[in-house]
């Protein structure tokens, strides 16, 4: 089976899957994503990814062809074309085909494409043994300039705090916010064990409402892990017990090294194993 992708209606070849140069996604990254994980053929958390998805444009006044509805059957028939049952699914939305200017009314019409393929964001012994990252320099961006909610195609403040990664040789970077604060990692959220307790920054901290974050709360509540939302400094990282990162792409991924600092034992810990394992059931079973 030839791989496809969705474009507008139409189930066509990646050779056929084609934007204009004068998309306004392409010329100034005006547009929204999500990106979702299917688990033996079955799309994890559907319903609450289209919806924000939907959120999304509407916070940057974009409209899409499509209704919630039909958004989740096109994103349903992507993946069974590509006849992939452990798979990652990118839906994008672009602001469409304009003249060149910043001017969002000069485009006429929207674009949708779903893409589908499989994704490994850190290899396998890395889920394993734990990860090491970095605090960036590169701050996140203020809630108030670009809100960390939407998920726009404009990613150049991840990327500036990934390469920062690269350079120190890691693969994440812890970013801070506007009032030096922890907000989130380049692509995933950030979760600390301290006696036991589950601490994460709150939203207003300027971070994505993470789907996988929120199973993780909802999946510690019911092992009567206690979960509290709080402002994070370095400090609190470096002196956690246990750390780990939460995402679609990533799922769950301890972290046992930050700054060079060691955490915890420099092991992934018994809590953070523990949530990793349960999720990983709830999702494959």
């Amino acid at each position: 089976m030839g791989r496809k992708v969705w474009l507008n209606g139409r189930l066509v070849s990646p050779e056929e899957a084609k934007i204009s140069v004068f998309d306004h996604a392409l010329l100034y990254g005006d547009g929204v994503f999500e990106g979702i994980r299917s688990y033996g053929g079955r799309l994890f958390r559907l319903e609450e990814h289209v919806r924000r998805l939907f959120d999304s444009a509407n916070g940057i006044r974009l409209a899409i062809p499509l209704t919630p509805e039909e958004m989740g059957k096109a994103i349903t028939e992507t993946l069974e074309a590509n006849g992939l049952k452990d798979a990652y699914v990118r839906v994008v939305v672009t602001r469409g085909v304009g003249t060149l200017g910043l001017d969002p009314n000069r485009c006429k019409d929207s674009a949708v494409f779903i893409i589908v393929d499989k994704i490994t964001l850190y290899p396998p012994e890395l889920y394993e043994n734990g990860l090491e990252v970095i605090t960036a320099a590169t701050m996140r961006n203020h809630p108030n300039a670009v809100n960390p909610r939407i998920k726009s195609l404009n990613y150049l403040n991840n990327i500036l705090a990934k390469i920062e990664a690269i350079d120190a040789g890691t693969l994440e970077a812890v970013m801070l916010n506007h009032q030096g604060f922890v907000a989130e990692c380049t692509g995933d959220n950030v979760f600390i064990v301290r006696d036991d307790r589950l601490f994460t920054p709150p939203i207003a901290a300027g971070i994505l409402k993470g789907i996988t974050r929120d199973e993780i709360i909802a999946i510690a509540a019911e092992l009567g892990i206690e979960v509290r939302e709080e402002n994070l400094t370095r400090y609190d990282l470096y002196v956690a017990d246990e750390c780990f990162l939460t995402g679609t792409a990533a799922e769950v991924v301890s972290v046992v090294r930050i700054d060079k600092r060691t955490i915890g034992s420099g092991k992934p810990g018994p809590v953070s194993r523990r949530l990793a394992d349960e999720f990983h059931r709830r999702t494959r079973q």
